[in-house]
């Protein structure tokens, strides 16, 4: 590219007071006829303490939508010398938007009332904010587009209200196998998303104040090697394909667990380090002769704290070795917010005084939807 791309500001939108973790069930409910068994285990591996729901508690009812959750983080950018009749970009990544169509980032474009501008939406799940910086970073750097918005936003609560696990409840066949109890590749997810949005604003030259140089952005797939890992929308068949919730008749899709979001934690276990941290980042070492010199902050995007030992060791033997005092996360106190997790962290980073002119950022967002990763490394730039 033959124009540098900085990130000049940072925003944030976390809806509603934090919930603490005893505090969970109450607003998601509670599946079946018990508290679930499988909370304390969960929540005690995953190390989140707070997390953040568009669930209003006081009535039970959303007070935000992915797009209007997603339009008020950008509207945190405007300040002095940007506004939205400026805006020349939007790029918007999430998991779960509103609707299937139309796509998100036009119905953010349609919150934020803007005037005309290029709007993409980048799908996928935690890495489609990863995507979208890239786009906003590559429309820049090449002169494409004057400035670029880019977001990630999750609204995961609304899929994991206990209402939409009511069909799965085991019928009089399953229950002694069962114990009427939701299975665990399901229970698992609704103790470990949350809720948020980040945007950040991209321009070819920087502002006063720390701004962050986007060096690279590299992304990578192992869908060829690996079956589907994390799913909506879809069954898993016993061959590892899924079927998909078109394959359905209507009645079938009302009756049965299609549309509730699952994980394969088996599969999850034993391939999300080697697939998404070790196989692709050895690439990159090769390809930007990068070595742990030259990684002042490292910005893992981790689900759970369950996950920190093996990326220690999986960055050992990528010959990445990062001590933990340059890693800066902040999962316990805002949660696994997906595609936005990135996002969140980098702005709390850059507000927090901890950043130094000449400093590089390495960030490591995995996706365990089918075993896709992205690394994107920043320089910090101070303007006077």
């Amino acid at each position: 590219m033959s124009n540098a791309a900085y990130i000049t500001r940072s925003s944030v939108c976390l809806p509603n007071p934090p919930v603490e973790n005893d505090q969970v069930e109450t607003i998601l409910g509670q599946v079946g006829e018990r508290p679930s068994r499988a909370r304390r285990v969960v929540q005690r591996n995953n190390g989140i303490r707070r997390r953040h729901y568009v669930i209003d508690p006081a009535t039970g009812k959303p007070n935000y939508t992915n797009a209007s959750l997603t339009a008020a983080a950008v509207k945190g950018l405007v300040a002095d010398g940007f506004k939205l009749d400026d805006l020349a970009c939007l790029v918007c990544g999430t998991s779960n938007p509103d609707q299937l169509m139309p796509n998100h980032a036009v119905m953010v474009h349609g919150e934020l009332g803007a005037p005309v501008c290029e709007a993409v939406a980048t799908a996928g799940v935690c890495l489609s904010g990863a995507t979208a910086l890239k786009y906003g970073w590559m429309s820049v750097a090449s002169g494409g587009a004057r400035n670029a918005v880019v977001t990630g936003s999750e609204v995961a609560s609304l899929v994991l209200l206990a209402q939409n696990y009511d069909a799965e409840r085991p019928n009089a066949a399953q229950v002694l196998e069962a114990s009427s109890e939701l299975a665990f590749e399901r229970d698992f997810l609704r103790w470990m998303l949350s809720d948020g949005a980040g945007a950040l604003l991209l321009e070819p030259a920087p502002r006063a104040g720390l701004n962050l140089r986007v060096e690279w952005i590299d992304i990578f797939s192992y869908a060829h090697e690996l079956p589907a890992c994390m799913y909506m929308g879809a069954e898993k068949q016993s061959d590892g394909a899924l079927r998909g919730w078109m394959g359905y008749p209507a009645c079938e899709r009302e009756a049965n667990s299609v549309f509730t979001l699952k994980q394969d934690v088996r599969l999850l276990n034993e391939a999300v380090v080697e697939y998404t941290l070790v196989k692709p980042l050895q690439h990159v070492i090769a390809q930007r002769s990068l070595s742990a010199r030259d990684v002042d902050w490292f910005l893992p995007h981790m689900s759970s704290e369950y996950f920190r030992a093996p990326v220690v060791e999986g960055l050992a033997r990528a010959r990445l070795p990062i001590p933990p005092e340059r890693w800066f996360t902040n999962l316990e106190w805002v949660g696994n917010v997906g595609s936005a997790s990135i996002y969140i962290m980098l702005d709390e980073l850059l507000k927090s005084g901890k950043l130094r002119e000449g400093q590089h950022l390495l960030c490591f967002v995995p996706e365990s939807g089918r075993f896709s990763s992205g690394f994107i490394y920043l320089t910090v730039t101070a303007h006077a």
